[in-house]
């Protein structure tokens, strides 16, 4: 009897023993499960971080670059690397190994000593010039020591594009004026000293006067027609333009300056219906032809003709017989000012405007200006406007 209760007793326990032993398994897998998955969610909470925090960065303007304490790269966004023209990891390098610039590894060790470095100035050694402004400071941890360096770049090229465009101006047209009223205020100044009183001369000064004073206020029109271009303050009245009958008007209008140095005009501009400003495209084609006219062969021709275009636009053509445009000038010929003679150009009277205003007022009516020359043979001026 007591053996059989033992044998009862000693599987009841046994039993029990497997029961709680699996009770307590089942809790530890479920707990383990549990673990892991809180490690997995915190794992993809930190990668979704992380990622969040790349497309942060790479939404920036501006390039950024993270250096850790030992002045590694730890972090570049897109910006940084469209910048410099990066396509490799960088990560684990330094500057001097990623970019070879040894001014940007000093500009760190700078920020290093000051804490932070603004509105700094870093010229790109490149073929094509390039500036860029770099902002940076130190990164400090909980207990005020330095745990890296944040800098942030900005692209500076077009801004000093632009200032450089705008001293240029500055400066030729200071000069444009200076020329004729210089000459204005010697002649004045010479009749006041007495050659007022013999007719003949004072008849030469003054006209020499008149003339200057024309050529400032052409200069002082001109300006403010590109000023008004530039600026797009001048609205275009677009009608039917018969392009054939503008040019036969042009023509006629400078047919008196073509016969001072026996230049033949000839309109071969077929039957071409054009949608544009009937005044500014006249304006195109008179600065185009009177062009022709003061650097083209004397006793030469200047041609005026067209055609209609596959893609819905009419171009027209000016050629002279003249010298001819360097090649080093072709692509500079429609800047403001510039001019391939000078000497010969302010002898003409021009301003260097003309071409500037034909591109912008092409430009604005939705076409292209070109020109084509080969030195000794003449150039043709090519300009293309909407079909009406």
């Amino acid at each position: 009897m007591w053996f059989f209760l033992f044998i009862l007793t000693l599987a009841a326990i046994i039993g029990l023993h497997f029961w709680w032993r699996a009770k307590f398994s089942a809790q530890a897998e479920r707990r383990a499960a549990e673990i892991e998955t809180s490690q997995r969610k915190q794992q993809q909470t930190s990668l979704d971080a992380k990622a969040q925090q790349q497309v942060l960065f790479n939404s920036m303007l501006e390039g950024l670059l993270l250096l850790d304490r030992s002045r590694k790269i730890y972090l570049v966004n897109r910006a940084f690397k469209n910048l410099f023209g990066l396509k490799t990891e960088l990560r684990g390098k330094t500057i001097v190994e990623a970019l070879r610039l040894h001014e940007l590894d000093e500009l760190v060790q700078r920020v290093e000593a000051e804490q932070q470095v603004l509105d700094y100035e870093i010229k790109l050694p490149d073929l094509n010039e390039r500036w860029l402004q770099v902002n940076a400071a130190v990164i400090t941890n909980a207990a005020g020591e330095r745990d890296g360096t944040i800098l942030v770049f900005r692209d500076l090229t077009r801004l000093k594009q632009l200032e450089r465009t705008r001293e240029e101006f500055v400066a030729n047209v200071s000069h444009e004026l200076r020329t004729p009223l210089s000459l204005i205020k010697g002649y004045v100044e010479t009749l006041l000293d007495g050659a007022r009183d013999n007719p003949e001369v004072a008849e030469r000064f003054l006209k020499i006067i008149e003339r200057n004073a024309n050529r400032l206020d052409l200069l002082i029109q001109d300006l403010l027609t590109i000023s008004a271009l530039e600026s797009e303050k001048i609205k275009l009245n677009l009608q039917p333009v018969e392009l054939r009958a503008l040019a036969g008007k042009v023509l006629t209008d400078l047919n008196a300056k073509a016969e001072n140095k026996n230049v033949e005009l000839v309109n071969d501009v077929p039957e071409l219906t054009a949608n544009g400003d009937v005044n500014r495209l006249d304006q195109v084609l008179a600065n185009l032809v009177d062009n022709a006219i003061k650097y083209g062969r004397a006793q030469g021709s200047v041609r005026v003709g067209g055609k209609k275009l596959d893609d819905g636009k009419v171009e027209i053509f000016v050629r002279d017989d003249g010298p001819g445009i360097p090649p080093e000038a072709i692509d500079r010929v429609f800047e403001r000012f510039y001019r391939v003679d000078k000497a010969r150009s302010r002898d003409q009277g021009g301003t260097g405007l003309g071409l500037s205003i034909v591109k912008h007022i092409v430009q604005a009516h939705g076409g292209e200006v070109r020109v084509e020359s080969e030195l000794g043979k003449g150039a043709t001026f090519f300009f293309t406007v909407p079909t009406a």
